[in-house]
């Protein structure tokens, strides 16, 4: 793994990778980019949907006390209202009274010294990152929407139609993935802060007095997923939020940081939120939002603990751990040591030659292999530069057709990790596949 403690420019090469290989390339680059804004390519999306899936399959799929939601990104400003989010939700923003550049006051060493000129700053001013836009061709304050800077509260709207539909009993939760929008004052390390992101949010309601127990409950389950794919535990750290640092409506948070190349920083947060939305939601629709418990013959307004994680973060943080250089021959191998279950592709089929029968057997077996794994097929340059190429994008396994397949009907199944070879049939490549990749 590469030492993300000592190699300072690792993001350097995590950037220029993620444009070579076209993993990630910056929103509307020909027209000189915009800030903060990225794009992802044909390997980053199924890097990216690979992480949101694994996230679905052990939050909804494998767990029989979740179901999905997903909320519309535009909804009715009262609801932003009632979150607390139109007169709350903000950042201190600090303005040079000399340059003009503008910066989150708890972002920089000095909040009265510019760190771009060192000039005088302004008294910090809130700044509400909530993105503004009209629905409708009119655009005035009846008109007013926003785009939302969260999809938690998508979930607790819902609550209602849930429970009624699902007939789901408290403890249970709701899981949601999608996009939203914070007008950031300051972005940057890449994918790491954005204005426009995804999120992966669970929201799981508990009885009063039980949350502190599914606080925890939620604390390892967050922490192991997170191993249980690639990630080194000495890279990642529980950081407990003091009280002074908590929002108004939490009872506890704590995040999961990852030792990103710019230093530790918060990959996932796990709170317990009490009550605070749903009685919000409740108090400003007019709409109860209580439970009954059949065990105890009570209402109540059930607690949510929430776990929260970016997955803009997720990729950069997975594409850290697995970056790795090692030393080969007179050169330097490039390797992405990603989990299969991330891995854009599980398997690249590689003819020795473009000419015939080669050509046709490697298609075929390209074509069938294709149906049940996620596969590539490389037939530029020599077999070492194939090599090379595969392991850089994290490839697993590659399969390399020559001569001798057309006599044997065997194939060299090559190891990312340790470059072992080996000839196997053609018949079993598929059971030989699920049986290394685990799945």
């Amino acid at each position: 793994m590469a030492d993300i403690n000592s190699d300072k420019s690792l993001m350097e090469k995590i950037v220029s990778l993620c444009k070579r290989r076209g993993f990630i390339f910056q929103s509307s680059e020909i027209y000189g980019g915009l800030g903060s804004c990225w794009d992802y390519g044909p390997l980053g999306i199924e890097l990216k949907r690979n992480l949101k899936n694994e996230w679905w399959k052990a939050i909804v799929q494998e767990r029989d006390d979740v179901v999905g939601l997903d909320s519309s990104i535009l909804m009715s400003t009262k609801v932003w209202e009632a979150s607390g989010h139109v007169s709350g939700f903000s950042d201190p923003l600090v303005e040079c009274k000399k340059c003009n550049g503008r910066f989150r006051a708890d972002d920089i060493p000095d909040a009265k010294i510019c760190p771009n000129c060192g000039s005088e700053l302004s008294e910090p001013r809130q700044f509400n990152l909530m993105f503004k836009t009209f629905m409708g061709p009119v655009e005035d304050a009846a008109a007013v929407t926003y785009l939302r800077p969260e999809t938690a509260q998508g979930i607790f709207v819902n609550f209602d139609n849930v429970v009624n539909t699902t007939h789901k009993k408290i403890p249970f939760g709701i899981a949601q993935q999608g996009k939203s929008f914070r007008n950031e004052i300051t972005t940057g390390n890449f994918i790491f802060r954005c204005r426009e992101f995804e999120q992966m949010e669970l929201e799981f309601f508990v009885k009063p007095g039980t949350d502190m127990e599914w606080f925890q409950h939620w604390l390892d389950e967050r922490w192991n997923w997170y191993i249980k794919l690639g990630m080194n535990p000495e890279h990642l750290r529980f950081r407990a939020h003091p009280k002074e640092d908590l929002a108004h409506y939490a009872k506890c948070c704590s995040d999961i940081e990852y030792l990103f190349p710019m230093g530790w920083s918060e990959m996932e947060g796990i709170a317990n939120r009490g009550n605070f939305d749903l009685t919000q939601h409740s108090t400003h629709s007019g709409k109860s939002l209580d439970v009954f418990d059949d065990a105890t013959n009570e209402k109540y307004i059930p607690y949510v603990i929430e776990p929260s994680a970016g997955v803009d973060r997720g990729v950069l943080a997975f594409l850290c751990e697995s970056y790795c250089e090692e030393p080969d021959k007179d050169d330097t191998r490039v390797v992405l040591k990603l989990n299969p279950r991330l891995s854009p592709y599980k398997v690249a089929i590689l003819p020795l030659s473009k000419k015939e029968p080669l050509a046709s057997l490697s298609k075929e077996i390209y074509s069938n292999l294709r149906k049940v794994f996620s596969a590539t097929y490389d037939d530029a340059q020599s077999i070492g530069r194939r090599y090379r190429r595969q392991d850089e994008i994290g490839t697993p396994y590659c399969l390399t057709v020559d001569f001798d397949t057309i006599e044997d009907k065997m194939v060299t199944l090559r190891d990312r990790d340790s470059m072992e070879q080996i000839r196997i049939p053609i018949a079993e490549i598929e059971s030989t596949l699920h049986a290394k990749l685990g799945f």
